[in-house]
Formats: structure tokens, C-alpha cells, sequence
């Protein structure tokens, strides 16, 4: 089994890449790999309760990342002063995970055997 982290930056409604980053975590997470995954920057506000992707249109994914733990996926990861930058604490968060600092981030990601930057 390897350790496969996946790395959302990028805003939830830009391009998908938030539900790139699920369906890969998913795919992964099928093939028995540990999965982490590390929400920083806007893509925090993915994990934001009532969010809702209606008025651009697409399938609402928000409500599928609460299905991670079904698969396993339970090492969901925020950055600290990403919360911090956009008002938000974990209780106003979708799912559980832990707030990681800048250097709780670096071991994260010196632990994994793959990274996959979304």
C-alpha cells in the first residue's frame, strides 16, 4: 500500500479541480492506496457547509465529499491559516479533518510516496 496525498489550492469553483481531486481521491482509495488529502488556500471553501455548484450549472460534488469515509478516505487535512484567511473554523466544516501549520505540512508531505497537486 502506498501513500498518496492529494493537494487542493485552488478555489472549488475554478475549472473542477475540487472534483478532479475527489474522484481521484475515490479512484485511489478503490485501488486500496492510503489516501490523504490536504485542502489550502480557496479550496478550503469546498469543505464549507451550504455550498452549492446550482447557478454554474454542474452536478452539486459537495455533498460527495462527505462520502469519503465510506471509502475509507479519512486523513482530510486543512491548512491552518487558510481557515484563518477565510473566516472559517472547523465546526463550520463538512467533514472532519485536522488543521495542520506550515510545518505540520511539510512532514505531511514528506511522509507520502506520491503527490498529486490539483
Amino acid at each position: 500500500m502506498k501513500n498518496v496525498l492529494v493537494m487542493s489550492q485552488s478555489s472549488p469553483f475554478d475549472e473542477l479541480n475540487t472534483r478532479d481531486a475527489l474522484d481521484m481521491s475515490l479512484i485511489f482509495a478503490a485501488v486500496e492506496q492510503n489516501i490523504s488529502w490536504l485542502f489550502s488556500g480557496p479550496a478550503v471553501l469546498a469543505l464549507k457547509h451550504n455550498q452549492s455548484t446550482q447557478q454554474l450549472g454542474v452536478k452539486d460534488f459537495f455533498k460527495n465529499i462527505k462520502t469519503l469515509e465510506i471509502y475509507e478516505v479519512e486523513n482530510i487535512y486543512v491548512c491552518e491559516k487558510s481557515l484563518l484567511d477565510y473566516n472559517l473554523n472547523k465546526s463550520q466544516l463538512i467533514i472532519d479533518s485536522t488543521s495542520l501549520n506550515y510545518t505540520e505540512q511539510q512532514q505531511l508531505i514528506g511522509q507520502q510516496d506520491f503527490v498529486v497537486n490539483l
